[in-house]
């Protein structure tokens, strides 16, 4: 099963730190704070999880267009569960295993 890399890793650990700093009151469901702690602890993820992953970020990917995205004081909600997430470097590392995948038919 694949590793979450160390950039995955610390986007996770930033999100909960939004969060645990009440900088992302209602962003987010129950799934998607549970993926931030699995990425956080750097757990093995099933190609199931790599794949929806790799859907919710690119469903989300919009949300960098929005107010406060990126911003460290007042964090968009869409910013904090990107990050939750995984952020970019999790939709890069997912894309890369789904098409991966893909190819081996």
């Amino acid at each position: 099963m694949p590793k979450p890399t160390k950039a995955i890793q610390a986007a996770a650990r930033r999100a909960r730190k939004f969060k645990a700093d009440g900088k992302a009151k209602g962003a987010g469901t129950l799934v998607g704070w549970n993926r931030a702690a699995q990425l956080a602890k750097g757990e093995n993820v099933s190609m199931s999880t790599v794949k929806r992953m790799y859907s919710y970020l690119a469903r989300h990917e919009v949300d960098k267009k929005g107010k406060n995205f990126g911003n460290q004081s007042t964090p968009s909600k869409g910013y904090v569960m990107w990050l939750a997430w995984g952020g970019d470097a999790a939709f890069s590392w997912a894309k890369g295993l789904v098409e991966k995948e893909k190819k081996k038919g």
